[in-house]
């Protein structure tokens, strides 16, 4: 008297189901804890907090505000007379910062303005919440 079934010779076939469920799960386990950043953001990573000129001098500080324009030592410039006034005082080199609600087309003009001019643009992140 036999107690098992014998064996088929054909092999047992495989389940994909099974498999394709664990990718799926993988899949959204991935998605949902990747951080994906936004494609219209700019992103530099440049800490000027502990930068100074090559004298040791402070460089100047430039700061595009919400209507596209720049202010530079209390007095208001369009990019394009601030590149004319920093080339005739033989400054090469600024720090660039945003007022809070300043749209990130003014800052890029600006700094592909600066850069086309031949001068070196940092810009380091300030914490929009504070005044």
């Amino acid at each position: 008297m036999q107690l098992v079934d014998p064996r088929p010779n054909r092999p047992i076939p495989i389940r994909i189901t099974p498999l394709i469920d664990v990718v799926f799960i993988l899949l959204v386990f991935f998605m949902l804890t990747s951080r994906l950043l936004p494609v219209g953001a700019l992103e530099l990573a440049n800490d000027t907090s502990q930068r100074g000129g090559a004298e040791g001098t402070p460089l100047p500080a430039l700061t595009v505000i919400s209507d596209g324009k720049v202010r530079w030592e209390d007095r208001t410039y369009q990019p394009d007379e601030l590149a004319t006034a920093l080339k005739q005082r033989g400054i090469n080199e600024v720090n660039l910062a945003t007022e809070g609600q300043t749209p990130l087309s003014g800052f890029t003009r600006t700094l592909s303005l600066l850069d086309g001019q031949g001068i070196t643009t940092h810009w380091q992140r300030t914490d929009p919440k504070q005044p």
